[in-house]
């Protein structure tokens, strides 16, 4: 192969790590901005979010186009097959990614005087460790580090934690007064999208350390933490 040809072929496996980086980047300013949305009840911010994810789907899509093309132009093998195939995966999670954030900022968008400030803060409060854990899982991606990847996977009992609490106080907020029971319904699967985001973390660190390690990373070695 031609040292033409091979800068070409890493120039190519390059613009796939970016363009994945840059889905990354967009699914966690979703999350961001939705909760603070939320927060601060800004319908604007809110409406902005849920536009925003018609570019992670456009970027997901040019990212199928790249990687057909080089499997079927260079035919890749070991790690390189690895690498393609684990972005394909990776893409399709921070997808999910982007429509579990676009949800949270649609249901922002529904909620009655009922929500009180305590019932805003518990979702916001949920979020900052789901950010942190996907802020994590793609610095092990940019970085090809199977430990931190590691690291995220292991970590994933913290977000069920959070969840279940954040489950328990939505619940007290609700017998304590019927009214909440719609908009409690929105802050739930909230909570639920958030939970969910933080399994996606958990798959990306599972492919991201198949890229690397070429193994699996075995779900009888970790445990899950039961839900209420």
């Amino acid at each position: 192969m031609s040292d033409h040809i091979v800068s070409a072929y890493s120039e190519e496996l390059e613009r796939l790590s970016a363009d994945i980086m840059k889905m990354g980047g967009i699914a966690e300013t979703m999350i961001v901005d939705s909760t603070r949305a939320l927060s601060a009840n800004d319908l604007e911010l809110a409406r902005e979010v849920v536009l925003r994810d018609l570019l992670l789907d456009v970027i997901e899509s040019d990212a199928e186009r790249q990687i057909v093309s080089l499997i079927a132009r260079r035919q890749p093998m070991g790690h390189d097959l690895r690498m393609i195939l684990s972005a394909m995966k990776i893409s399709s999670e921070l997808e999910r990614i982007g429509d579990l954030a676009k949800n949270i900022a649609k249901r922002a968008q529904r909620l009655d005087d009922n929500v009180n400030d305590e019932m805003r803060n518990a979702i916001v409060r949920m979020s900052k460790p789901v950010s942190r854990q996907l802020n994590n899982v793609l610095n092990a991606y940019a970085s090809a580090s199977p430990e931190k990847a590691k690291l995220v996977w292991e970590s994933d009992d913290d977000i069920d934690n959070h969840y279940n609490s954040v489950f328990r106080e939505m619940l007290t907020y609700l017998v304590e007064d019927p009214r909440r029971i719609t908009a409690g319904a929105h802050m739930l699967f909230m909570a639920k999208n958030l939970e969910r985001i933080g399994d996606h973390c958990t798959n990306i660190a599972e492919f991201v350390y198949y890229q690397v390690v070429g193994d699996y990373l075995s779900e009888l070695e970790r445990p899950k933490q039961d839900q209420v």
